[in-house]
This record gives structure tokens, C-alpha cells and sequence, in this order.
């Protein structure tokens, strides 16, 4: 069947999967004009976000690849069994890397922030740099030899639908020994919830830390007095960890059922989940740069200098 032979919930697929791809890839950009400035990778804090500019298209756009490749293999029979077999052995874990990436660079911001916080005066720029990017070189393999085991217990099944054989469904499953179930399980918690837990503890951290540290210099507010406005100012370090780990929740969810399921009775539910779960990596530009005075100042100045160069 062609596309335009499919039913509506393909189609509404498409046009979502296509409409995530635009908004990842505007989101993309955005960050990339902002973090591309050299003031802002004087820290730590400006490289991990460049690195997750990137990760997060990656993510978007192995999210539309793994999409277009189940439809298409199943549109089309006729295609090269090789073909199927390498897409069902690599997409998802590149998808997984990329998807874990953008989570823990996240968290590599937060915790220097909650360093600067500690630190004070005493911050040392130069030594933040060079740890970022040691930490954006190694962590993809890091993250990698954790879930090396998926690629390696992939395989794929064709099962004839028919008993004359025409028809026949490809299925690309998982078949885990219970160790490699639970060590799975671990991992999949680790890199999904670890990540929005590190982000939710740097936030209170800062909160609190800043909060002593004024209460120690202005002493005619009491602590609870400058938590309070601490509170206030840095409230989108607690908003936002916890929007992204409800947005990740379906993800882990659905991950964790280790059977085959048949989603035939709740489509629509298990699609929006699905779906749902990519949705922190469009976000970078709206959760991290439009909060920030810093950032917002930056994209502008970095707007203008491209538009000059394009306009010479």
C-alpha cells in the first residue's frame, strides 16, 4: 500500500513525526546561534549546552529516521533483508545514545552550576572548560558500553501472516536472559531518571546555598526570608527538571514492558506516550535560553552578527 492508501492514524503519524522534525530543527538552530559565542563557552556551562544543541537534533532526527524506516519496511516487502536487519540492530540504541546524551549534558550544566554556587569568587573558569570538554569527548562512549548490550540481543523474526505465504510481518524484538533483563532495567532507570534527579538536587542546592550565602552578608532578612526569594528567582531550576522527567515518564513506562504487547485497544494512547517522550529535545531554546537575561542577550547579539553576514 502506498502512503496515501494508509489509514488516518499513519498519516496523523507523519504529519506529527514531520512537525516534531521542524520544531527540533528550529530548536536546533536557535541554540546553536546562541551557544556558538565564545563568551558563553568561557565556562563549562556553555559547552555542555553547545554539545546538547547538537545531541538534541541528533535525537529529532534519529526519531524520524526509526519512523520513515518501520513504515517504509513495512509499506514494502520487497526491501533488501539486509536493510531491515541492520536498521533493526542500529537505529533504536543510536536513538537511546543520542536520548541519554541530552539528558546527562543537562545534568553536567546543573551540576556547575551548583559548583559556581559553592565555589564562589574562587570559581576557576579555565579548569571548568577543560573538564566540559573532556566530559563532552568521553561521555558518548560512556554511555554507549552501557547499553552495548542491545544492539547485541537485537534480531529480527519474519512471521507469514498467510498460508500461502505472500504476506509476511517483520518484527525486530529482544530476547534477554534474565540477568540481562535486570541489568537492562537498571540502566534504562539510570539514564532516564538519575539525570532529572542530579538536575532537581543542583536546583535546591543553589537555592538554599545562595539563600545562606546572603543571609550571611544581609542579616536584617531571616534565612527563611531570602529562601523564599531564592525560591522566587530560581524557580525554573525546579520547573523545569520535573517537566522533563513527567515528559520522560512514558518512555520508561512502555520500556519497561518486557513482553510483546498489543497496543491495537489503546493506539492513540500508547502513540501520544511515545511521541511524548522526544518532546525534551525540542525544548533546549525554551527551557534553558528564553528564562536567562545572559542567554537571551546573547541570541540576539549572535542574530544580529548572522544577519549582517548575510546581508553583506
Amino acid at each position: 500500500m502506498t502512503l496515501s492508501d494508509q489509514t488516518i492514524l499513519v498519516k496523523i503519524n507523519a504529519a506529527i513525526t514531520m512537525v516534531m522534525f521542524v520544531g527540533g530543527l528550529i530548536n536546533s538552530i536557535l541554540s546553536l546561534i546562541t551557544f556558538q559565542s565564545k563568551d558563553l563557552r568561557q565556562v563549562g556551562c556553555g559547552i555542555y549546552f553547545l554539545a546538547s544543541s547538537v545531541t538534541s537534533f541528533l535525537t529529532i532526527s534519529m526519531f524520524i529516521v526509526k519512523f520513515w524506516f518501520v513504515v517504509l519496511t513495512q509499506m514494502n516487502p520487497s526491501i533488501r533483508l539486509s536493510i531491515v536487519r541492520g536498521g533493526c540492530v542500529s537505529i533504536e540504541p543510536l536513538l537511546k545514545l543520542c536520548l541519554y546524551l541530552d539528558a546527562w549534558l543537562n545534568a553536567c550544566v546543573a551540576i556547575e552550576r551548583a559548583i559556581l554556587v559553592f565555589s564562589g569568587v574562587n570559581f576557576n573558569k579555565q579548569k571548568s572548560q577543560r573538564i566540559a570538554r573532556w566530559i563532552v569527548l568521553i561521555l558518548p562512549f560512556c554511555v554507549m558500553s552501557s547499553i552495548i548490550h542491545e544492539p547485541i540481543y537485537r534480531e529480527l523474526h519474519e512471521v507469514n501472516t498467510e498460508k500461502n505465504e505472500v504476506d509476511i510481518d517483520r518484527w525486530c524484538v529482544t530476547r534477554y536472559s534474565p540477568s540481562v533483563q535486570q541489568y537492562n532495567t537498571i540502566i534504562l532507570f539510570f539514564h532516564l531518571v538519575t539525570p532529572c534527579i542530579v538536575n532537581l538536587c543542583s536546583a535546591l542546592f543553589i537555592i538554599f546555598g545562595s539563600a545562606r550565602q546572603r543571609s550571611t552578608a544581609q542579616t536584617r532578612q531571616t534565612l527563611r526570608e531570602h529562601v523564599y526569594h531564592q525560591f522566587k528567582e530560581h524557580k525554573q531550576l525546579l520547573i523545569s527538571p520535573i517537566i522533563l522527567l513527567i515528559l520522560s515518564l512514558p518512555r520508561l513506562i512502555m520500556s519497561m514492558l518486557s513482553e510483546c504487547v498489543n497496543p491495537s485497544n489503546n493506539r492513540l494512547l500508547f502513540i501520544f506516550g511515545y511521541f511524548i517522550s522526544f518532546t525534551p529535545s525540542m525544548l533546549i531554546f525554551i527551557v534553558f535560553v528564553l528564562p536567562s537575561e545572559l542567554y537571551r542577550k546573547t541570541f540576539r547579539e549572535s542574530l544580529k552578527r548572522w544577519r549582517r553576514r548575510i546581508h553583506q
